[in-house]
């Protein structure tokens, strides 16, 4: 898309975080329902995901759960705007955090938010601004945009307390920064290719997985706390959940704790099956000599 138009678009988005949640939530839901019938691409990989995932489920409940999650996904997407420009006190009120939020304001150790690819995984982000006071880092891939692209920064770090790098940011500048007091928003589970990647379960699939959460934390001696952020009926908002830090964990064996982060975000799926990214080829790296999973 032109500049010009993702620059409409960017302004619909605003106007946008006018309406009640609740509002934005039917729209969404919607047009959720639209992008199921159109994304002919994204509703096959989903449905080619939970093929793998839940080999047992029927067919016509993996087609209704790929619906479901179509209109979860796409009333994320517009309650964007509201992250990006509803006030800090309308946040407030939306955004419900359970758990340990303040683990990384007490110091001691460095923080790493492990924070799996749910739909509503954006708000994570606003919940650590809005309610505790330690610097975040995250990596972020580039969009083709630079409109957007610039959007998303100042969205995202909108309340002044985090910054937003580039993928490939170099691992000793990533490092440095959490050194120096911020805390870490690792999102790993999604296919980035077999570097620094081994084979582990994902629902009994071996999935391309990075061992980089497991090494980095280990090397930099890193409390790791898994957040999850679930989606809420209606106007209600969103749930994010601080899980107590993993005990021992990283171990000396970074695969091991690879199947258990993976087990762990099996479990938090289950929880809320359409509301994980079911849309990203999560298997699309295969071991040496087996074939491609997606057509």
């Amino acid at each position: 898309m032109a500049e010009a138009g993702i620059r409409v678009l960017l302004a619909l988005l605003w106007l946008l975080h006018l309406l009640p949640l609740g509002v934005l939530a039917v729209l969404g839901r919607g047009l959720g329902a639209v992008a199921h019938l159109v994304a002919r691409k994204r509703r096959r990989i989903a449905l080619r995901n939970l093929e793998l995932c839940f080999p047992a489920m029927p067919p016509a409940e993996r087609e209704a759960l790929v619906r479901e999650h179509f209109k979860l996904l796409v009333r994320s997407m517009l309650e964007r705007s509201l992250l990006w420009h509803a006030s800090p006190q309308r946040l407030r009120r939306l955004i419900h955090v359970e758990g340990d939020i303040g683990l990384a304001d007490r110091g001691g150790k460095p923080v790493m938010w492990l924070v799996p690819h749910f739909v509503g995984l954006e708000v994570a982000g606003a919940a650590v601004q809005l309610f505790q006071n330690t610097w975040g880092i995250d990596i972020y891939q580039p969009q083709r945009s630079r409109a957007f692209d610039a959007a998303l920064k100042k969205g995202r770090l909108r309340f002044g307390r985090g910054e937003a790098h580039p993928r490939g940011l170099p691992i000793r500048q990533l490092m440095r920064r959490i050194k120096e007091g911020c805390a870490f928003f690792n999102m790993p589970d999604q296919d980035f290719g077999a570097k620094d990647a081994d084979f582990v379960p994902f629902f009994g699939v071996p999935a391309c997985t990075l061992l980089a959460p497991s090494r980095m934390a280990r090397l930099m001696g890193m409390a790791v706390q898994p957040v999850v952020v679930t989606l809420l009926p209606g106007g209600q908002g969103w749930r994010v959940r601080f899980h107590e830090p993993w005990a021992g964990w990283p171990t000396d064996d970074p695969k091991a704790d690879t199947a258990a982060m993976n087990a762990f975000i099996e479990r938090a799926i289950l929880e809320a099956p359409a509301q994980y990214l079911w849309v990203h080829k999560r298997f699309k790296t295969r071991p040496p000599g087996e074939p491609p999973l997606y057509g």
